[in-house]
């Protein structure tokens, strides 16, 4: 397709002809496949990680009950654990937390359907996981390791004393952290036989795999619009909290995210 060959600037922003546009889109299509290939490779070398066997018996309260870490399988070979931070006595939710739990219900029967159970996992009791889990509106299963290891075996809680430090394990390296709670993804497998394994945990930036809403807003011109470099996320409010404006052409007013980014 010819186009008149006009280059102007729109909201500061180049316009060029058709004809070139589909050149620079082509070349960057080539750099769009680089980065499929690596993730593909990647992705084997994931899955090629050697596995840790878990020999401390977690238990979890659920609504059916106190359950063991190899129950949450559901029957299931593969698990997939959200450290959801929702510590004892928080009236809410991280947001940043919640604007990945917003991506769950509907891929549930996707997983569940290649023998993976998702769930969420929190410190808070059972009782106020609850009572947020009906705020939100959400169907997806979430229990609570109150009152065991859990969540500090797997660098997601801190103990007064690390706080104090001004330095916590977390993402696999010391490093301050301004909450009690961090956010992370577990991943664990089953075996026949019973035992559960640890295969993959990811932290800071790798918990986006759950963001679907940033891949979509990585296609747009105005992409994810965060500028601070600290809270990248400071835009994200809980889903009952944005103003009603869907159609506005400002975006929500900045406040600060309950957890850094940690690039």
């Amino acid at each position: 397709m010819n186009t008149v060959a006009v280059e102007a600037r729109t909201v500061d922003h180049p316009v060029v002809s058709m004809d070139r546009w589909v050149a620079e889109r082509k070349a960057l299509l080539a750099r769009e496949k680089e980065l499929t290939r690596l993730h593909d490779q990647i992705a084997r070398e994931r899955r090629a990680l050697p596995w840790v066997h878990i020999e401390k018996d977690y238990v979890f309260d659920t609504p059916e009950g106190w359950r063991t870490l190899a129950d949450l399988f559901e029957g299931r070979r593969q698990l997939l654990v959200q450290h959801f931070m929702l510590g004892p006595g928080w009236e809410e939710g991280c947001k940043s937390c919640s604007y990945m739990a917003d991506h769950v219900d509907g891929m549930k029967v996707h997983l569940a359907h290649r023998d993976v159970t998702l769930m969420a996992v929190s410190r808070a009791p059972l009782a106020e996981i609850e009572v947020f889990r009906r705020r939100m509106g959400w169907q997806f299963r979430w229990v609570s390791s109150y009152g065991t290891d859990f969540n500090h075996d797997f660098g997601v809680s801190f103990t007064p004393d690390e706080l104090a430090r001004d330095e916590v394990y977390y993402n696999f390296d010391m490093q301050p952290f301004p909450r009690e709670e961090a956010p992370g993804i577990s991943v664990f497998y089953r075996s026949d036989a019973g035992q559960v394994f640890r295969t993959y945990s990811t932290y800071g930036r790798g918990v986006e795999v759950m963001m679907g809403t940033y891949s979509l807003l990585d296609l747009t011109p105005q992409g994810r619009g965060e500028d601070n470099p600290l809270y990248a996320m400071d835009w994200v409010r809980h889903h009952d909290r944005y103003e009603p404006e869907p159609h506005a052409k400002s975006t929500p007013k900045s406040v600060g995210a309950c957890c850094s980014s940690h690039a």
